[in-house]
This record gives structure tokens, sequence and C-alpha cells, in this order.
């Protein structure tokens, strides 16, 4: 063989082997919670953040993202093989090692360190907390129905980080967020556990779900979509935000009606549409209404 085919074969395992771990981390779901990091980096700037903090808040929330989908499919493997939904998840179907996906998740966890080191010190010294809830709420859903969340506290980093990474500093207005953000998440990942209700039972695992039924998860899938709008209104009266912000809440909220209303205790064949995609345009339109509010409106 040729040095030239060599170098081509090469490149196409490369190629190859990138496509499968950002399928396994699901990179293009970065957007769910970027957008809130970058809301709270505009309010914090009070304008437009400079290149650099952009550039390393966006580095952070990606690697900081990618290290706990990969550290979950590392914590999950097993489950994953025995779920007929999962079992086709990286691991259990021998495309990737444990060791490779653990180089990986170090790997993004090194990188989110250096980002942080590249923003503020606060930030910086707070990176290792943050990699801990980031991965540990992989862990949680073995000994609590509340795995949801912790997994909202994992994304509800996202904004209080990226303040920090602004002002170095700790505030109420982006907690706030923050605040919304889990709630947000809470609700919609109660909605993506239903598919999962019975095997959760099966295998030991919690959810709300499996510990309620689905019937009354979904009314509490409602209750926190209602205390995000409500934290997402108390958000924009701290950060003296106008109307066009609020046009998004509003905007937001009916979405997140929508979505609620496409799923059912017993039929989850738009649960998909609900989960995906509306919920980028819940996040994508909030960050967009902000950004139009703070920079024609002051």
């Amino acid at each position: 063989m040729s040095e030239s085919a060599i170098s081509g074969n090469v490149i196409f395992r490369a190629y190859q082997r990138t496509k499968i771990i950002l399928e396994m981390i699901k990179f293009e779901h970065s957007i769910f919670a970027m957008p809130f990091a970058f809301m709270a980096a505009f309010v914090a700037s009070r304008g437009v953040p400079t290149a650099h903090d952009a550039c390393w808040i966006a580095v952070a929330m990606v690697a900081a993202r990618s290290a706990a989908m990969a550290f979950n499919r590392i914590a999950d493997w097993r489950y994953d093989a025995l779920n007929p939904r999962t079992s086709s998840r990286a691991i259990p179907a021998g495309h990737l090692t444990v060791p490779q996906v653990a180089v990986f998740t170090v790997a993004s966890c090194a990188i989110l360190i250096l980002a942080a080191y590249e923003l503020k010190p606060l930030a910086f010294y707070l990176s290792p907390l943050a990699i801990v809830i980031s991965l540990g709420y992989s862990l949680t859903k073995r000994f609590t129905a509340l795995s949801h969340a912790f997994l909202g506290l994992a994304l509800a980093v996202a904004p209080m980080g990226a303040w920090i990474a602004i002002r170095g500093a700790f505030d109420a207005i982006p907690a706030v967020l923050a605040a919304a953000v889990l709630f947000w998440l809470l609700g919609f990942d109660i909605i993506y556990a239903l598919q999962d209700t019975e095997f959760d039972k099966s295998a030991g695992l919690r959810s709300i779900p499996a510990a309620l039924g689905n019937q009354r998860a979904l009314v509490v899938s409602r209750a926190a979509h209602v205390v995000m709008v409500f934290l997402l209104a108390i958000f924009g009266v701290l950060a003296h935000r106008h109307g066009v912000y609020a046009i998004g809440v509003v905007t937001a909220a009916l979405l997140v009606a929508y979505e609620q209303s496409l799923v059912k205790a017993d039929d989850l064949s738009k649960l998909n549409f609900a989960f995906f995609n509306l919920n980028g345009y819940i996040s994508v339109g909030l960050f967009v209404f902000t950004v139009v509010d703070i920079l024609w409106l002051g």
C-alpha cells in the first residue's frame, strides 16, 4: 500500500472515530445550555462580551457538556446494553471502549479547566466543582428519583459560570436564571424519561416517572415549567430588561405549553419533537430576545 493510501486510510479512520464520538455526546444538543450561558454573559457585560471572553466561555461550555455526556456513557453503559432504546450507543455496540471514552472525558475536563483559567480567577478556582457537578449527576439515578433535578443543576452551572467569567463574582441575577434553567431541565427531562419508565423499574433505576407513574410525572413536569417561566420573569426584572425580553418570556411560555400538549401519559409518539426541537427553539429564542433587548433598548 502506498504512503498516500495509508495516510488517506488514517484520515478516514480518524474522521469515522470523530463522528462516533460526536454522536456519543450528542454534540448538537449543546444548543440546550449554550444560549443561557450567553444570556448571562450579555447581561453581565451590559452589551456584547469581548471576543476573548465569548470564545473561552463557548470552549468551557462545550468541554463541560462533552465531559458530562462522555462520563454518562461510561457510568451507564451496562444499563444502556440492556435497554433496547440505548443498546446501539457507542460503548455497548462496541464502537468505542470504556478506556477510550475515559481519555476523552479527562481531555474535556482539562480543556474546561484551561478555559476557566483564561477567564477569571474565581472561574478557575471553581472549575473542579463545576466538573464534579457536571459528572456527578450521572450517578444520581441509582439512589434518587430527583436525578432530573441534579441534571438540571449541571446545566444551571452554565449561566452562573458565564456570569463569573465576565464579572469575576457571584450575584443574585444569574442565580435566578440558573434556577430557571434547573426547572426547565427538570420539566423536559421528566418528559424524556417517560419512555424508560418500565425499564427503570426493572433495572432498579430511579426517576420521577418510575416513582409516580407517567400521569403524575407529567403533572410534576408541568409544575416545573410554570416555575421556570416565573423565574425567567423575575430574572428580567432583576436584570432591568425591557419589553422585548418580556415578549421572549411569553414566547417561551407558549412553546413550553405546546411542548407539554404534545406528550400524553399513554402517547409518546411526539416525544422526540417535543424534547429535541422545541427545547432548542426555547433556549435560542430566549437568547435572541435578550440580545435584541440589550442592544436595542440598553
